[in-house]
């Protein structure tokens, strides 16, 4: 048994990694850049201690994992180990065994401006959006990667110093926080002696940040229409059939007690104009109304020419944090995201509904 890689190796390079010509290292910063990594390559030849080694090797195996362990040394990640694995991308386990990244990690190549270490997350500010100040030093350290701005997601995670980020268009990745190695791996657990999936508890409380910081105002909302037993955001597209076969349920689900509030998400090319025509209504029904004849009918209510606004975009930001896969993405609000069909009695139980 392996841990799935999701994502080719390649994918970083093409998102994250593309450099532009004035942000090459001169020639001095290229010297230190690899006197640094010689550095670093030295630290990670260094033994682990038996004991560590030991430990770690009899959780893996335990897990499940078959693949021949060629070694175990300090992973460049923060208070993890990496753990080569014969013909796969290594692996790097924090030392109680519990979580645990597979991913192959790339330096950046960015001039390092802030050199001082950040102060380490703690347990409660997992799944919390990273400070201001963590943030800013990151971003400086991260000139030559592409698509990274104040705009980027960063979170804590469950390992201190290593955040979560996701790029605009909701692509995630793992860095160290200060900004040095990246990976496209995720987190998994190991609990029980056995591979549990995603870090869920960070999953939930950092999909609960970014409800938090969503404008209540530009969603589109469905209250319930019976006593209220259940909220959900759905992450929604004009042109997406299968969020147009869940608009044809939201009416029982409000029947039976769950307020529906969607996201505007646009992911098809034509979509963004399409729905910043509908978000432009001037008022909440109205809005409502022209979402429903898009949903329902595939007919689209234009901007007037009055306006000039984009709604829709500065809310499909902040949910780049939710790191969409495909829409609809519905989420309970508490953060946990449904896995498996709407049409399945399933999602009434994943609602708490009979």
């Amino acid at each position: 048994m392996t841990l799935s890689v999701f994502k080719s190796a390649s994918l970083i390079s093409a998102i994250l990694l593309a450099t532009t010509a004035c942000a090459q290292p001169s020639s001095v910063d290229a010297t230190s850049t690899q006197l640094n990594q010689n550095n670093q390559s030295a630290q990670m030849s260094k033994a682990v201690s038996a004991t560590v080694d030991k430990r770690l090797r009899q959780v893996l195996t335990q897990a499940g994992i078959k693949t021949q362990i060629t070694s175990i040394a300090p992973s460049k990640l923060p208070n993890m180990y990496q753990v080569s694995l014969a013909g796969q991308p290594p692996l790097h386990i924090t030392e109680d065994g519990r979580y645990v990244i597979q991913g192959e990690l790339q330096k950046n190549p960015s001039k390092r401006v802030v050199a001082k270490a950040p102060v380490r997350s703690t347990s409660a500010q997992v799944g919390k959006p990273v400070s201001a100040a963590v943030k800013s030093a990151m971003l400086a350290n991260m000139s030559a990667l592409k698509n990274m701005s104040a705009k980027t997601p960063f979170f804590y995670t469950a390992v201190p110093g290593v955040i979560w980020g996701a790029t605009l268009e909701g692509v995630p990745f793992l860095l160290s926080d200060d900004a040095q190695y990246i990976t496209d791996g995720e987190i998994s657990v190991i609990e029980n002696g056995q591979f549990i999936g995603l870090d869920e508890n960070f999953e939930k409380r950092k999909n609960q940040s970014v409800f938090a910081t969503l404008d209540e105002s530009q969603l589109i909302i469905y209250p319930a229409t019976s006593p209220e037993r259940a909220v959900i955001y759905v992450a929604d597209d004009v042109n997406c059939p299968y969020c147009r076969r869940f608009h044809q349920q939201i009416s029982m689900l409000n029947a039976k007690g769950v307020t529906v509030k969607i996201i505007g998400y646009p992911i098809y090319e034509q979509s963004p104009e399409q729905m910043r025509g509908i978000w432009c209504q001037d008022s909440e029904s109205s809005r409502r109304q022209a979402f429903d004849k898009a949903m329902l009918q595939g007919e689209m209510t234009p901007a007037s020419a009055s306006c000039n606004v984009d709604h829709v975009t500065p809310n499909r930001e902040k949910a780049a944090g939710l790191a969409v896969i495909a829409t609809p993405a519905i989420y309970r609000e508490d953060g946990v995201l449904y896995q498996a069909s709407f049409e399945s009695p399933e999602f009434l139980e994943f609602l708490g509904i009979e």
